[in-house]
């Protein structure tokens, strides 16, 4: 094989693309692309293209080419991971990258095989797949190769997902599409209702990592807004406090929290043992949302931690799972 060969683990989410070779972060850029509605042409991508939406003419379609994980726009997808590579490897390069991309636990193997031909159709000479659960662990060195247990939440843009692994595979998982984009719905939904203001993601996203929480915190915060009256269409602005965010987020918590728990009860007791004693590994963007720890640990009864790299660790693993493809192969996922 050449050994100049670039090996990338690349992290393919609803909301952001992480690409790492190795243990270095090569790439960090959202998952949004700009077209030009006419041609489906992509102009932008990644910072530029979210800058962008909500303030582009009608020509002009700001997108996620992912939703809860897996593709929904497959051209536009290729072509978003074609320019990922080339930023990373240079317009010429000599040799074809091998790759391996994140997908969530429980997908179809249409949706396995979309992305597979994606990677393949974007320059890639070889294309391994791997679930999301795993590659976090791998990224965040949990001790997956021993027959003792070891649990994971995945808290993402698009998917939540939570998994107990072993022997380095997963023993049981659950996915739910309740996770950051969620969340923003409902900071959305609870200011339209007690406000009478329409907010857009974007708005909702920045109170979520501003001043939201998920449990009560010792210092209250606010943040003023702009939204649009929904009865007369204009322009009005609103002051949100930490605990209106945290209030408008304990629905989709709550379900978070009964995902986990049906994992739970589907693990043998002999792993459940180990889970307590080494606790319950948070990673994601949406584990760094103020006191979810503390919200997990309270609920599941079992010590809950946010790792060190939340929004890095599964693209690392990515990475590092390439390099060990023989050792994980029985668990990858069939393409």
């Amino acid at each position: 094989m050449p050994a100049f060969s670039r090996e990338l683990g690349i992290d393919l989410g609803t909301l952001n693309t992480v690409v790492a070779e190795g243990k270095q972060i090569l790439l960090e850029e959202p998952t949004v692309v700009a077209i030009v509605v006419n041609e489906q042409k992509m102009v932008e991508w990644g910072h530029v293209a979210r800058d962008m939406l909500g303030r582009v003419p009608e020509n002009i379609e700001v997108t996620r080419p992912m939703l809860h994980g897996v593709i929904a726009d497959y051209e536009i997808t290729e072509n978003l991971l074609k320019s990922l590579i080339k930023k990373v490897t240079g317009p010429m390069f000599l040799f074809r990258p091998r790759i391996m991309i994140t997908v969530p636990y429980g997908i179809t193997s249409v949706e396995s095989r979309a992305v597979h031909e994606a990677g393949l159709g974007a320059g890639s000479r070889d294309v391994y797949l791997i679930q999301q659960p795993l590659a976090a662990a791998l990224g965040i060195d949990l001790p997956i190769n021993t027959p003792s247990g070891n649990m994971i939440i995945c808290l993402g843009g698009g998917t939540t997902q939570a998994a107990v692994l072993a022997m380095n595979g997963i023993v049981t998982a659950e996915t739910t599409h309740t996770a950051g984009l969620k969340l923003d719905e409902a900071i959305i939904a609870y200011i339209r209702r007690k406000y009478g203001l329409v907010i857009g993601q974007p708005t909702a996203e920045q109170l979520k990592i501003r001043i939201g929480a998920a449990v009560p915190q010792d210092e209250q915060q606010t943040m003023e807004i702009q939204g649009q009256d929904q009865v007369s269409g204009l322009p009005r602005p609103a002051s949100l406090t930490t605990d209106e965010i945290m209030d408008s987020l304990q629905e989709p918590l709550e379900d978070i929290v009964a995902t986990t728990r049906r994992v739970l009860e589907k693990t043998p007791p002999e792993l459940i043992s180990d889970i307590i004693d080494r606790g319950v590994a948070l990673c994601g963007g949406s584990a760094q949302l103020k006191g979810i720890d503390k919200y997990l640990t309270k609920a599941l009864g079992i010590p809950a931690y946010l790792v060190d790299n939340p929004t890095t660790c599964t693209a690392e693993g990515a990475a590092r799972g390439l390099a060990m493809r023989e050792v994980l192969r029985r668990n990858l996922p069939p393409v």
